[in-house]
């Protein structure tokens, strides 16, 4: 069984509210079976899958209210309906918005609990998050960062909390424990976050089954591009492919030309958000100035496009590189890998990233916010990782006087001056703080 962050969050979720959930994410990245572990708390579980039952669909148009939604419900359920401590789990809602419209119904008469899930693509594409405003809430799902691999192939909570420490008090890590972490670091680059993936790779630690799995993900995701979109099916499919290439190119940032000579962005512009919305490619959009809000500064058609998963990125590489990355063979170029596995990272923590390029000061490969301020990240996986032009370039600008920066390299942490320098395994614990007020109250006893 795989430990999930999410485990805890659903119980969290359910013990302080009433309301609905609905639990987005990209395919094959474990909602339903995180979902249907959860359902093991409860007494009574009841699943309805809306794509293996269409007739489903069909049961629940034209409901008017609980009472009629309820009724409908009893009569497809496979296991009783008990008051109070049952769960019901609709997924793939994209086939049916018209439960995701009824759930408020269903919430506001409180006999049972309720979760969805579905495609990120359909939920987006219907606008099914936005629905019953008060009633559900919406938590998207990544495939498994790197923290969740750790515990997942053995490595205890003792362990990674020694880390943390080393982490926030900006210490040296005990060697031996480094020298694990890296390895472990290059193996997750391999294996990745798919949880199909690292089930393989945990039943009999064969690299080889774990590419051919990641194989058949991949055909998945070019399967679903023929399905949802016939008029751009070409373009996306050509953007999706290009993706490895591009990140081993100089500049990582995703040139159209390579695309077709001729290509304008808004006319492929749809091509790229189905991919982002399918949950298949990361987006990091170029940033203008360093300052909050970053979004203010972003720039809507220069970026650098990601895989939305490390691993199915290093299975489309050549084989038998695997092994050498794993091994760290000093031949291979671990920039765009690194990079891919920062972007992936910070996005399942919910942090946006951006990056920085400016002809005077250089690029940055990402810059995020993070407690309030803009920080400044630079992938350094040689050994020169302290040859950082650009990075100095800004920390030294009075005009964003930045607090501090970080440069994960392959080293153990050190720091010099504003300037964190840190392993690349510890990406793992940068985490958003809520930093948002709980309350505040304008006085007004002068009006």
């Amino acid at each position: 069984m795989l430990k999930r962050k999410i485990d805890n969050y659903l119980k969290h979720y359910y013990e302080t509210t009433h309301n609905a959930l609905l639990i987005t994410g990209a395919r094959q990245i474990g909602k339903t079976y995180s979902i249907r572990e959860f359902g093991k708390t409860f007494k009574s579980f009841i699943e309805i899958n809306f794509i293996e039952s269409p007739e489903a669909v069909e049961l629940f148009k034209g409901t008017k209210n609980s009472n009629d939604i309820l009724l409908r419900l009893s009569a497809i359920a496979s296991v009783p309906l008990i008051k109070g401590e049952t769960l019901v789990f609709f997924d793939e809602v994209q086939q049916c918005p018209d439960i995701v419209t009824a759930i408020k119904f269903l919430v506001d008469d409180g006999s049972y609990r309720y979760i969805l899930s579905g495609s990120l693509l359909g939920v987006e594409l219907k606008d099914l998050r936005s629905e019953p405003v008060g009633y559900m809430g919406v938590k998207d799902m990544f495939p498994l960062d790197f923290e969740e691999f750790l515990s997942c192939v053995g490595i205890n909570d003792t362990v990674i909390g020694s880390l943390r420490e080393a982490w926030h008090n900006r210490t040296a890590v005990d060697t031996f424990i480094h020298g694990k972490m890296m390895e472990l670091f290059r193996l997750y680059l391999i294996v990745g976050g798919m949880p199909a993936a690292i089930n393989k790779y945990i039943e009999n630690y064969n690299l080889q089954e774990v590419m051919a799995l990641q194989q058949d993900i991949i055909r998945l995701y070019k399967r679903d591009i023929a399905q949802y979109d016939l008029n751009n099916k070409l373009y996306i499919e050509e953007i999706f492919n290009l993706i490895p290439p591009e990140l081993n190119a100089k500049n990582k940032r995703f040139i159209l030309k390579r695309l077709n000579e001729h290509a304008k962005f808004d006319r492929v512009e749809n091509s790229f958000l189905w991919l982002t919305n399918a949950g298949v490619a990361l987006p990091v959009y170029n940033v203008e100035e360093l300052k909050v809000p970053l979004l203010l500064a972003r720039s809507r058609n220069l970026f650098k496009l990601f895989q939305s998963d490390i691993g199915l990125l290093a299975s489309q590489y050549a084989e038998g590189i695997q092994m050498r990355i794993i091994k760290g063979d000093k031949d291979i170029n671990f920039g765009s890998i690194y990079e891919n596995a920062i972007a992936q990272e910070l996005t399942a923590h919910g942090i946006v990233p951006y990056y920085y390029n400016n002809k005077r000061r250089g690029e940055l490969d990402f810059v995020i916010e993070l407690d309030g301020n803009v920080l400044p990240i630079e992938v350094k996986s040689g050994k020169d990782y302290e040859t950082h032009r650009a990075l100095s370039n800004v920390m030294g600008c009075d005009e964003y006087n930045l607090p501090k920066a970080i440069v994960f390299n392959n080293d153990n942490m050190r720091v010099v001056d504003k300037i964190v320098y840190a392993p690349v395994y510890m990406v793992m614990f940068l985490e958003k703080k809520n930093t948002a007020p709980n309350y505040y109250k304008v006085d007004l006893s002068g009006l």
